[in-house]
């Protein structure tokens, strides 16, 4: 699970990003804080993965707060979740390291958007026990952009194909589309697709499964 700290003055808005982060496979909220300096004291002391910020803060800026978070050697990510568009605002931001900007106002399929593609960049640095080669890294890099050869094939969602991989790495054994089909109410050819798929880009292990009359049905499990 992504642990997500929410950043936002707005007691209203702060409970919505609540609401919208909870909707979304893979992600969890661990605190909820109105003002800059409660985000950094909760930082200090928390194991925290994804940090929501708003750059409209009543004690200090969303810039000053990445500042001081990437100054004391802080790599947590940042998505800004804001109002900001002046162009100088939006550089500094890249600049601290945010990986993602998202103006207010929003739709929940924007929002959902934004950090499906965060799991997956987080997913593709943070799987890994070896060295990432060139492409490893490429890869990670347009999937959080949004360019590059990572869009699904047609008729695959990333909603979909994040409920999938979420069965996969917190299963206990090796899983069929069988079993996909029935945990997460998909047709087992729908889950199938899917898991060939996580096959195909080497994110998850694809095993003969024997023992019943007929065709083998393949088994997977998260490539860890």
């Amino acid at each position: 699970m992504i642990r997500t700290l929410v950043v936002e003055d707005d007691p209203l808005i702060a409970d919505a990003h609540r609401t919208y982060v909870e909707r979304i496979p893979g992600f969890t909220v661990v605190e909820v804080v109105h003002n800059g300096a409660d985000a950094l004291r909760f930082l200090r002391t928390n194991r925290v993965d994804l940090v929501l910020l708003d750059f409209y803060l009543p004690d200090m800026g969303g810039l000053d707060v990445c500042r001081t978070m990437r100054a004391g050697g802080d790599t947590t990510g940042v998505i800004a979740v804001t109002s900001a568009r002046d162009l100088k605002i939006v550089r500094s931001a890249m600049s601290q390291g945010v990986a993602q900007y998202l103006l207010k106002p929003f739709t929940f399929a924007s929002f959902r958007d934004k950090l499906q593609r965060y799991a997956e960049y987080h997913r593709h640095l943070t799987a890994r026990t070896d060295t990432p080669a060139q492409h490893d890294i490429d890869r990670a890099l347009a999937v959080l952009r949004g360019t590059g050869d990572t869009a699904l094939p047609k008729g695959l969602s990333s909603g979909t194909l994040t409920s999938v991989i979420e069965a996969l790495r917190t299963a206990a054994q090796d899983l069929s589309a069988t079993q996909i089909a029935t945990e997460l109410g998909i047709s087992r050819v729908t889950a199938r697709r899917y898991l060939e798929h996580l096959a195909d880009q080497g994110l998850a292990e694809r095993r003969p499964r024997y023992g019943s009359p007929g065709r083998p049905e393949h088994s997977y499990r998260w490539h860890r």
